[in-house]
């Protein structure tokens, strides 16, 4: 039963672990959110800790499912887990380019290439497992709608 758990396990505990260690780098600066002027639709900052808890679990198990997949293309996996892994050096550099830095517009070119990678990590999850791919779809919106509150962002507070 472990030998199963064990790729979901490890997989979860490092997209979580890129979340945390993200926090922690950020977690003198992210008072600022509370202090900007924001866009429409921002919602309240203690929901952002909720949203990516869960968003990184699903991200791990996505991962994990990739990985564990039997009878595929050896190099379709590791091509589609390195992307993946673009995907969360983006999101770990992200948080302090638009917390730490307070580069608001460089952060914005930055989730656009986080977006990228996210939807070329769907395109290569799914052939491999569809249900990996769906996995991904919200971290997708998601971060579609933290481009949006951070170019409203960089807008308003120039």
């Amino acid at each position: 039963m472990f030998k199963k758990l064990k790729p979901y396990l490890i997989s979860i505990a490092v997209a979580l672990s890129v979340g945390g260690l993200a926090a922690f780098f950020t977690r003198n600066s992210m008072d600022i959110y509370k202090t900007i002027d924001r866009p429409p639709l921002s919602p309240p900052s203690i929901l952002f800790p909720i949203v990516w808890t869960i968003l990184y679990v699903l991200m791990g198990i996505s991962a994990a499912l990739v990985y564990s997949k039997k009878g595929v293309n050896y190099n379709n996996v590791s091509v589609s887990l390195a992307v993946y892994a673009i995907s969360l050096f983006l999101n770990f550099w992200w948080s302090i380019i638009f917390f730490n830095a307070r580069m608001y517009l460089f952060a914005f070119i930055w989730i656009i290439l986080l977006i990228i990678s996210v939807a070329l990590t769907i395109y290569k999850y799914w052939g491999i497992s569809k249900p990996a791919a769906v996995l991904q779809i919200p971290y997708l919106l998601w971060i579609i709608f933290a481009a949006y509150l951070n170019f409203g962002i960089y807008i308003l507070n120039k």
